[in-house]
Protein backbone atom coordinates (compact mmCIF):
# COMPACT_ATOMS: atom_id res chain seq x y z
CA UNK A 1 0.00 0.00 0.00
CA UNK A 2 1.21 3.42 -1.06
CA UNK A 3 2.21 5.63 2.49
CA UNK A 4 0.18 8.51 1.57
CA UNK A 5 1.50 10.54 4.62
CA UNK A 6 4.10 11.39 2.84
CA UNK A 7 4.16 13.25 -1.03
CA UNK A 8 7.22 10.67 -2.25
CA UNK A 9 5.26 8.12 -4.13
CA UNK A 10 4.32 11.19 -6.81
CA UNK A 11 7.82 11.39 -8.03
CA UNK A 12 7.00 7.75 -9.53
CA UNK A 13 3.66 8.79 -10.77
CA UNK A 14 1.57 9.95 -13.84
CA UNK A 15 2.84 12.90 -15.52
CA UNK A 16 0.46 15.39 -13.10
CA UNK A 17 1.34 13.57 -10.28
CA UNK A 18 5.18 14.43 -10.87
CA UNK A 19 3.89 17.66 -11.50
CA UNK A 20 2.08 18.30 -8.29
CA UNK A 21 5.46 16.84 -6.65
CA UNK A 22 7.22 19.65 -8.26
CA UNK A 23 5.11 22.27 -7.35
CA UNK A 24 4.61 21.23 -3.93
CA UNK A 25 8.24 21.10 -3.21
CA UNK A 26 9.52 23.76 -5.37
CA UNK A 27 6.68 26.21 -2.98
CA UNK A 28 7.89 24.68 0.13
CA UNK A 29 3.98 23.88 0.44
CA UNK A 30 4.28 20.74 2.52
CA UNK A 31 7.23 21.70 4.18
CA UNK A 32 5.86 24.99 5.30
CA UNK A 33 2.52 23.52 7.05
CA UNK A 34 5.07 20.41 8.58
CA UNK A 35 4.10 21.19 11.95
CA UNK A 36 0.14 20.82 10.84
CA UNK A 37 1.00 17.22 10.30
CA UNK A 38 -0.08 17.46 6.17
CA UNK A 39 -1.66 14.76 3.68
CA UNK A 40 -2.30 15.07 0.45
CA UNK A 41 -5.56 13.73 -0.12
CA UNK A 42 -8.36 13.56 -3.15
CA UNK A 43 -8.35 12.71 -6.48
CA UNK A 44 -4.99 13.33 -7.75
CA UNK A 45 -2.95 10.82 -5.55
CA UNK A 46 -4.83 7.90 -6.34
CA UNK A 47 -4.92 9.00 -10.39
CA UNK A 48 -9.11 9.24 -10.71
CA UNK A 49 -8.29 13.37 -11.16
CA UNK A 50 -9.89 15.30 -14.47
CA UNK A 51 -8.01 18.33 -16.22
CA UNK A 52 -9.89 20.90 -13.50
CA UNK A 53 -8.81 18.61 -10.49
CA UNK A 54 -7.16 20.62 -7.54
CA UNK A 55 -4.71 20.13 -4.81
CA UNK A 56 -6.19 19.58 -1.51
CA UNK A 57 -4.08 18.99 1.75
CA UNK A 58 -5.33 18.49 5.28
CA UNK A 59 -3.96 19.61 8.10
CA UNK A 60 -4.10 19.32 11.73
CA UNK A 61 -4.23 21.88 14.17
CA UNK A 62 -4.60 21.73 17.49
CA UNK A 63 -4.57 26.72 17.65
CA UNK A 64 -6.90 27.85 15.19
CA UNK A 65 -5.82 31.14 14.81
CA UNK A 66 -2.40 30.50 14.92
CA UNK A 67 -2.99 27.48 12.29
CA UNK A 68 -5.03 30.52 10.56
CA UNK A 69 -2.24 33.46 11.14
CA UNK A 70 0.62 30.82 9.60
CA UNK A 71 -1.64 30.48 6.04
CA UNK A 72 -1.63 34.20 5.61
CA UNK A 73 1.63 34.12 6.39
CA UNK A 74 2.91 31.54 3.83
CA UNK A 75 0.45 31.58 1.16
CA UNK A 76 -1.46 35.35 1.57
CA UNK A 77 0.40 36.78 -1.33
CA UNK A 78 -0.68 33.54 -3.73
CA UNK A 79 -3.07 34.43 -6.76
CA UNK A 80 -6.71 34.20 -5.01
CA UNK A 81 -5.95 33.47 -1.66
CA UNK A 82 -9.01 32.95 0.03
CA UNK A 83 -9.45 31.89 3.94
CA UNK A 84 -12.78 31.15 5.64
CA UNK A 85 -14.29 29.17 8.57
CA UNK A 86 -16.74 26.65 8.31
CA UNK A 87 -18.23 23.76 11.09
CA UNK A 88 -18.10 20.41 8.52
CA UNK A 89 -18.88 17.40 9.99
CA UNK A 90 -19.85 19.06 13.38
CA UNK A 91 -15.92 20.24 13.15
CA UNK A 92 -14.52 23.49 13.28
CA UNK A 93 -12.85 23.71 9.95
CA UNK A 94 -10.83 26.26 8.08
CA UNK A 95 -10.43 26.52 4.25
CA UNK A 96 -7.93 28.25 2.65
CA UNK A 97 -7.64 28.48 -1.43
CA UNK A 98 -5.18 29.62 -4.06
CA UNK A 99 -3.36 29.19 -6.74
CA UNK A 100 0.02 28.48 -7.58
CA UNK A 101 1.38 27.78 -11.50
CA UNK A 102 -1.53 25.71 -13.23
CA UNK A 103 -2.66 24.24 -9.95
CA UNK A 104 -5.78 25.70 -7.39
CA UNK A 105 -4.56 24.79 -3.92
CA UNK A 106 -7.59 24.23 -0.53
CA UNK A 107 -5.77 23.87 2.52
CA UNK A 108 -7.97 22.10 4.85
CA UNK A 109 -7.33 22.09 8.66
CA UNK A 110 -9.49 20.56 11.56
CA UNK A 111 -8.76 19.69 15.04
CA UNK A 112 -8.64 16.37 13.91
CA UNK A 113 -5.43 14.46 13.50
CA UNK A 114 -5.44 14.20 9.50
CA UNK A 115 -5.72 10.59 9.26
CA UNK A 116 -8.92 10.57 10.93
CA UNK A 117 -10.30 13.09 9.05
CA UNK A 118 -12.89 12.24 6.66
CA UNK A 119 -10.78 13.07 3.19
CA UNK A 120 -7.92 11.07 4.85
CA UNK A 121 -10.68 7.64 5.33
CA UNK A 122 -12.67 8.44 1.80
CA UNK A 123 -8.85 8.30 -0.58
CA UNK A 124 -7.75 5.04 1.59
CA UNK A 125 -10.99 3.56 1.08
CA UNK A 126 -11.40 4.87 -2.95
CA UNK A 127 -7.88 3.68 -3.21
CA UNK A 128 -8.92 -0.02 -1.88
CA UNK A 129 -11.84 0.09 -3.96
CA UNK A 130 -9.46 0.59 -7.12
CA UNK A 131 -7.01 -1.64 -6.45
CA UNK A 132 -9.72 -3.99 -6.30
CA UNK A 133 -11.07 -2.99 -9.25
CA UNK A 134 -10.24 -3.35 -13.14
CA UNK A 135 -9.10 -0.34 -15.21
CA UNK A 136 -12.53 0.14 -16.51
CA UNK A 137 -13.83 1.09 -13.02
CA UNK A 138 -11.10 3.59 -12.83
CA UNK A 139 -12.38 4.91 -16.12
CA UNK A 140 -15.97 4.94 -15.64
CA UNK A 141 -15.32 6.93 -11.89
CA UNK A 142 -13.22 9.89 -14.20
CA UNK A 143 -16.14 10.18 -17.46
CA UNK A 144 -18.67 10.60 -13.88
CA UNK A 145 -16.62 12.94 -12.90
CA UNK A 146 -15.84 14.87 -16.54
CA UNK A 147 -20.00 14.50 -16.30
CA UNK A 148 -20.44 16.54 -13.25
CA UNK A 149 -20.26 14.09 -10.26
CA UNK A 150 -17.74 14.62 -7.15
CA UNK A 151 -16.34 11.87 -5.87
CA UNK A 152 -17.65 9.94 -3.86
CA UNK A 153 -21.12 10.12 -5.15
CA UNK A 154 -19.54 8.52 -8.58
CA UNK A 155 -18.28 5.69 -6.06
CA UNK A 156 -21.70 5.20 -4.50
CA UNK A 157 -23.55 5.26 -7.73
CA UNK A 158 -21.01 2.94 -9.85
CA UNK A 159 -20.98 0.38 -6.41
CA UNK A 160 -24.82 0.63 -5.85
CA UNK A 161 -24.74 2.30 -2.45
CA UNK A 162 -27.92 4.12 -1.24
CA UNK A 163 -27.75 7.10 0.88
CA UNK A 164 -25.31 9.95 1.61
CA UNK A 165 -22.32 8.22 -0.32
CA UNK A 166 -20.33 10.17 2.29
CA UNK A 167 -21.33 8.33 5.11
CA UNK A 168 -21.86 4.81 2.77
CA UNK A 169 -18.18 5.23 1.73
CA UNK A 170 -16.88 5.24 4.80
CA UNK A 171 -19.25 2.10 5.79
CA UNK A 172 -18.48 0.22 2.86
CA UNK A 173 -16.28 -3.59 2.95
CA UNK A 174 -14.34 -4.71 0.30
Amino acid sequence: MIDFTTIEYLKNGTQKQIHAFEILTQNKIVSNLAEFDPVLVGTIPINIDIENSDLDIICHWTNKTDFIEKLHSFFGREIDFTIREAIINESESVIANFKIDDFEMEIFGQNIPTKNQNGYKHMIIEHKILQSKDENFRLKIIKLKQNGYKTEPAFAFLLGLRGDPYSELLDYKI
